[in-house]
């Protein structure tokens, strides 16, 4: 299958569905073969399931960001099916708004378990093989939210804005064995977070929406075009950038 992304393999968290599904789906019609890495067993099957069908090369594994050893298993999983790995993109994340005061220090560990350590627990694990590749990348998933900050939500800003200077010292760092890595700082999004996050604080999708520049949220699938284009060669001379994808909600 050619295109873009022709011969490489992809190591997707998060991908059963939303962004990472979008992902999964754009990354695979460009031709890599994808790992479809997440909790949720039928959903995440099936978008790999989805991707055979078309054609396409796709694995499902079971892998709870949060979980050292999951982590470590999920790139041990890509490289004795596939191989090797060329790009892991770091998509998995939860959040949800909270008022400061009943901010609990669980809650906050939570979120920072799997926003930010599974950042550097699936980087620690796959830049061994990275090293390998002649095209390795690091995808992050940032937000706006890691640029911004915001009320009542004090735990996904900290988790996120981590994200960003994560990515940007990884950036030098792996910069000299030619291992580009950057992160995208999403808007919103119509994906089942954003709803959650919604529903938290009882806004009407449609009011919040329109209050951002386009007037719209964004669709998952605009999000993974983005990522698409930082994973691809396209972006061959683009490390340590932290890319808005937002609307202008930070413009």
């Amino acid at each position: 299958m050619a295109g873009r992304l022709a011969g490489r393999i992809a190591l997707i968290t998060g991908a059963a569905s939303g962004i990472g599904r979008a992902a999964a789906e754009r990354f695979a019609e460009e031709g890599a073969a994808v790992v479809v890495a997440d909790v949720q067993e039928e959903a995440g099957s099936a978008v790999a399931a989805a991707i055979r069908a078309r054609g396409g090369r796709a694995l499902w594994v079971r892998a709870d960001v949060t979980s050292e050893a999951d982590v470590a298993g999920a790139v041990a999983a890509t490289v004795a099916e596939f191989g090797q790995l060329d790009a892991l993109f770091n998509n998995a994340g939860t959040g949800g708004y909270v008022p400061f005061e009943r901010l609990t220090a669980a809650e906050w560990d939570r979120l920072q378990a799997t926003n930010l350590r599974s950042v550097y627990l699936a980087c620690h694990y796959a830049v061994p093989h990275l090293k390998r590749s002649a095209a390795g990348v690091v995808l992050n998933m940032a937000s706006q939210s890691g640029l911004v900050g915001q009320a009542m939500n004090e735990a996904y800003c900290a988790s996120k804005g981590g994200v960003v200077l994560f990515t940007r010292s990884l950036a030098r760092e792996l910069g000299p064995f030619g291992i580009r890595v950057n992160c995208l700082c999403p808007g919103g999004t119509d994906t089942p977070l954003l709803r959650s996050f919604l529903d938290g604080v009882d806004q009407p999708a449609a009011a919040v929406a329109a209050g951002l520049p386009l007037r719209r949220f964004a669709r998952p699938e605009e999000v993974a075009a983005a990522a698409l284009f930082l994973v691809s060669d396209e972006a061959s001379f683009i490390t340590g950038v932290a890319l808005p994808v937002d609307g202008g909600a930070t413009a």
